[in-house]
């Protein structure tokens, strides 16, 4: 039915190639498009010798949007699937009304300079997308992604009114290195080091990183695992659209030994993301630390373990209080089996998949800038089981969560 081009070769982009080349009737030719084009071609091979699905590959600096842009008209795309780095969102956004093609991503935007995660820059493109009669769809990876599209799933079918909303993300997997990141190291570790922020009666407070912590028990066997308060984007995001919302939170695991090795990487500076002159040469630190450290593409075959995602909203139901907890599991090696990826990138890849289809499919297709809570969410859940990220409902009679 349609051409799509894939920004970003990492291990998100290989999830996502893989996934679209599976379904050939619908992504009917393949681009994909990378700073470092051999990269590309390692995952075209693999897509090649799995799937029929036309797949090219492309050189391209995405940061360069006269380049980028007179890529789109040569390829003529109909969508754009950004899997790049945040910091690219509005150059690879500008390309795409220059050569008038749709957009998708999974993460917002954030200045190179400065960890700083909001939606207000991308939000700033609506005029000109509803002008272009193009999509801009945000954030079309689990979280953000899935997660919105949970909510406005118990939202629509469970819950009249949420009041509490807690994100959860736990990732249970073990790769046996001394330290590593699950996605790439820049971005993670800029997160993790982000102050923490949630959503309180109208107002964002403020924490110290990583500085509120409880013990939570997760299903079907992953047990209990320390989880860990940051801020995370699609706070920001589902608070506006779904304003009854009075304390909106996101949680995160991590291993002791992760938070150890953090802390001494933090304290000698190799975290910092301001440059710093070496033997004459300026440097930033943290990018500096992403080359010492293992590729996350390599932890596939060495990663064990499941993910666990999901929400916890409470809310009122015909007048009665009701608290749903609805959530995934995913398992690192039927990951890796699949599509050569451990379960970070595949439940990044998959939902931007399903974004892209959903786009394409015309389920979800207006002109305008929306975040994917703002789309009918049944289609889109229909297509989490159908696509390898099935997900339960189930109701509680207490969160397991301290105030």
């Amino acid at each position: 039915m349609s051409k799509v081009m894939i920004i970003g070769a990492g291990g998100v982009g290989g999830v996502v190639a893989h996934k679209c080349a599976q379904l050939s009737h619908i992504f009917t030719e393949i681009v994909l498009a990378s700073r470092t084009k051999n990269k590309c071609d390692d995952i075209a091979q693999q897509i090649k010798a799995k799937a029929q699905t036309h797949i090219n590959t492309a050189q391209v600096d995405a940061d360069n949007v006269k380049e980028l842009t007179a890529l789109l008209q040569k390829e003529k795309p109909s969508l754009v699937i950004n899997v790049a780095l945040p910091y690219q969102d509005l150059h690879i956004m500008d390309a795409c009304l220059a050569a008038n093609v749709h957009y998708l991503d999974t993460a917002n935007y954030e200045p190179i300079d400065e960890a700083k995660f909001e939606y207000s820059w991308q939000w700033a493109y609506q005029e000109k997308f509803q002008q272009a009669g193009l999509m801009a769809l945000l954030g079309s990876g689990f979280d953000p992604g899935v997660t919105n599209v949970y909510t406005a799933y118990l939202r629509k079918h469970y819950l009249d009114e949420i009041h509490e909303l807690d994100i959860i993300d736990c990732n249970a997997g073990d790769h046996g290195q001394p330290f590593a990141t699950n996605f790439n190291p820049e971005i993670n570790i800029r997160e993790v080091t982000a102050k923490g922020r949630y959503w309180q009666d109208g107002a964002w407070i403020e924490t110290d990183p990583l500085s509120v912590t409880q013990g939570y028990t997760f299903p079907e066997g992953i047990g209990d695992q320390n989880i860990y308060l940051m801020y995370h984007e699609e706070l920001e995001s589902l608070t506006k659209h779904f304003p009854e919302i009075k304390r909106a939170r996101f949680w995160m695991t991590f291993s002791d030994n992760y938070l150890k090795h953090l802390e001494v990487l933090q304290n000698i500076g190799m975290t910092g993301i301001e440059p710093v002159n070496h033997n004459g040469t300026e440097i930033v630190p943290l990018q500096f630390l992403k080359t010492l450290l293992p590729d996350p593409k390599t932890l596939g075959p060495l990663t064990e373990g499941k993910t666990c995602i999901g929400c916890i909203a409470k809310g009122i139901k015909e007048g009665k209080e009701k608290i749903f907890y609805i959530y995934n599991i995913c398992d690192h090696q039927a990951c890796y089996k699949e599509v050569n990826s451990q379960a970070i990138s595949y439940t990044t890849g998959v939902p931007a998949m399903i974004g892209a289809k959903m786009m394409i499919e015309k389920t979800w297709l207006q002109a305008g800038v929306f975040n994917i809570e703002q789309c009918n969410p049944d289609p889109f859940m229909e297509d989490l089981n159908a696509y390898g990220l099935p997900w339960k409902v189930i109701e509680l009679t207490d969160t397991g969560l301290h105030s």
